[in-house]
């Protein structure tokens, strides 16, 4: 695990070479044009396509009542708009669904780091209990293989005899999902030398953000610390202590310290109340805000991290100019045109049901394919 205190170093140097030079905040970039893809994943069309479809099909889910896109909204901050997400039984997850734009950009998964890969971590989504709710791999695939018009796309994505595994499932979802980048934002435009892109109010903001810290942890293609790459590898997290100062009235009113953080995972004493950062960009568009999603506006989310993490008391002026920056960040949303997905057969529809209670679930066939 990267240890906090390097990177404050290097990130305070930077600062003190910056001060005075709109220009030349070196540890803020902007979105490049590619993002990192692992080696044993790479990208096609036909994988993209599939995992597209995959991304927004309900049958992956035990009940066929849950994608996705039901906690991972494409039409808005591809975040869930609640504190936490309702899975496919139920059942309520513990922490607030991150968003999935330039989620490509992040070393690991989850608030608490422990999906190394997006492979890994959408695994582990349709089968978790409080997600997708399917009761292991076998039964992921039997569902697929029913769906026979998935064959044909298995098969051109992957080069085999189309037999669907929850791996290639995973794999596609995963390369769909390295698409959703949100270039171009106010920001990258000022970052690239476009010294009217922000408004004076939002180079303020930005000069508090720098000044007052929080670029400590906040910095990076991400705004989450490093990007894959030789700082920090895929799979390797970088963490931070949340609340950091204790006894404010933000931790009371919205139990902050009530989540244990990456020490449930880990079981290091080390790592309570450790969690992943999460991405600043689009984060006009994210609210509810922090790991249990109890943080309801933007402006309420900049003044518990002044007191939980800086000690500080953020001014009215200091809390508006700050958001009035992080609102720069909001990139340009790829318009996403839903796919027709493959139909359910005939003798199959209506078999997928709730489990408990004998109650029938609406009918998931697809509208089929012309």
């Amino acid at each position: 695990m990267l240890k906090r205190i390097g990177w404050m170093l290097v990130v305070a140097a930077a600062g003190a070479m910056m001060m005075g030079k709109a220009a030349a905040f070196d540890v803020l970039q902007p979105l490049p044009n590619e993002v990192p893809v692992p080696r044993d994943n790479p990208q096609t069309p036909a994988k993209v396509a599939l995992g597209k479809e995959l991304f927004f099909d309900r049958r992956l889910s035990l009940t066929g009542t849950v994608s996705c896109n039901s906690c991972h909204d494409l039409a808005a901050g591809a975040a869930d708009d609640h504190p936490v997400s309702v899975g496919a039984l139920g059942r309520s997850g513990r922490r607030n669904a991150p968003t999935l734009w330039n989620v490509a950009f992040q070393t690991v998964l989850g608030w608490d780091g422990r999906a190394r890969s997006l492979e890994e971590q959408l695994r582990s989504h349709v089968t978790d209990d409080t997600v997708m709710a399917m009761p292991g791999a076998a039964a992921v695939e039997q569902r697929l293989q029913t769906i026979t018009g998935y064959r044909k796309e298995f098969a051109k994505a992957f080069h085999d005899d189309g037999t669907p595994s929850l791996n290639h499932a995973a794999f596609a979802i995963a390369a769909f999902v390295r698409t959703l980048v949100t270039p171009d934002s106010a920001f990258d435009r000022f970052l690239r030398g476009e010294r009217t892109a922000i408004s004076a109010q939002a180079q303020r903001g930005l000069n508090r953000f720098r000044d007052l810290g929080c670029m400590s942890c906040h910095f990076g293609v991400n705004f989450a610390g490093p990007a894959p790459g030789p700082a920090l590898k895929m799979g390797d997290g970088f963490y931070e202590l949340f609340p950091n100062f204790l006894g404010s009235d933000y931790e009371r009113r919205f139990h902050l310290s009530d989540d244990l953080g990456r020490y449930d995972f880990s079981d290091d004493p080390g790592e309570r109340h450790m969690f992943r950062l999460p991405t600043l960009r689009n984060l006009a568009l994210t609210a509810p805000y922090f790991h249990n999603g109890s943080v309801p506006t933007l402006s309420e989310a900049v003044r518990v991290m002044g007191r939980t993490e800086l000690n500080l008391n953020l001014s009215d002026a200091d809390t508006a100019d700050i958001v009035t920056f992080l609102e720069t960040l909001t990139g340009h949303l790829p318009a996403i045109i839903l796919p027709r997905l493959p139909p359910t057969p005939p003798e199959v529809v209506g078999a997928w049901q709730r489990p408990q209670g004998g109650v029938d679930h609406q009918s998931i066939a697809s509208a089929p394919r012309p």
